[in-house]
């Protein structure tokens, strides 16, 4: 008898939060594994680093959508991790720190922030400015992505392959989706079926995901048996294997 699954109810924010990357900069070890902890907890990838050039590494290393910057670091000032950061990337920054005069928040508004938090701070307070971001960028839906030759009309809910337009199933259409809204990353088996099945009681088979990947690729890839779009991960998932823009 094959192994079945139950898939568990997850809220909405949870479901997202799973995808969302976060660099957090700030040198002090307690409140560093704070909201670490915070945050893992809710889901999030958080990258921690104590220095601004272990920051550096990572921003270039990884796909950061959110950074939590302290301004004074030992080997530097976040106010110039910033503005370098903003030279090539519009990612949300919140500053946080313990100065709290006027002209340290305007300096750190100059700088590329997006928003500021005073030490001390709660962290319950750090947590709901995390999550309403992230729900206000999903709630942003873009009307097109393009990637390689698929172009994805999300409103429409049409999808067109080498200027072909090609007819999906519902969960082709929701999975095709979740790939390109995250590309280049790694999603495991659990993580797509938590965004394809989202209802109490759903019980489905193990090789469901495998079977909506086969189909998947035999619509939208221009050889479904040396996939150029969707990539097999060994052992951990599946990965969206093109830049995507919107």
């Amino acid at each position: 008898m094959r192994n079945r699954i139950k898939i568990k109810i997850y809220n909405i924010e949870r479901k997202i939060n799973i995808l969302n990357t976060i660099l957090l900069l700030e040198d002090d070890e307690s409140i560093k594994r704070g909201i670490t902890f915070i945050l893992e907890k809710d889901g999030y990838q958080v990258f921690s680093c104590k220095s601004i050039k272990q920051a550096q590494t990572v921003f270039h290393q990884q796909d950061i959508e959110l950074i939590i910057c302290d301004i004074t670091l030992p080997d530097g000032s976040g106010l110039d991790f910033v503005r370098e950061v903003r030279r090539e990337s519009s990612v949300h920054i919140i500053f946080l720190t313990a100065l709290d005069q006027e002209v340290d928040q305007v300096m750190g508004y100059e700088a590329g922030a997006d928003d500021y938090i005073t030490k001390p701070f709660s962290l319950s307070v750090l947590k709901l400015k995390v999550s309403a971001y992230f729900k206000r960028q999903h709630e942003t839906v873009q009307e097109r992505i393009e990637s390689g030759n698929i172009c994805f009309y999300v409103k429409e809910m049409r999808v067109l392959a080498a200027g072909r337009e090609i007819s999906l199933t519902k969960n082709e259409w929701k999975m095709l989706r979740v790939f390109m809204e995250h590309p280049r990353q790694i999603l495991s088996k659990n993580q797509l079926l938590e965004q394809l099945f989202d209802t109490e009681g759903d019980f489905v088979d193990e090789n469901t995901i495998a079977v909506n990947i086969r189909r998947l690729r035999e619509k939208i890839e221009p050889d479904s048996s040396k996939p150029e779009y969707i990539k097999n991960v060994r052992g951990i998932g599946y990965l969206w294997d093109k830049e995507c823009r919107k």
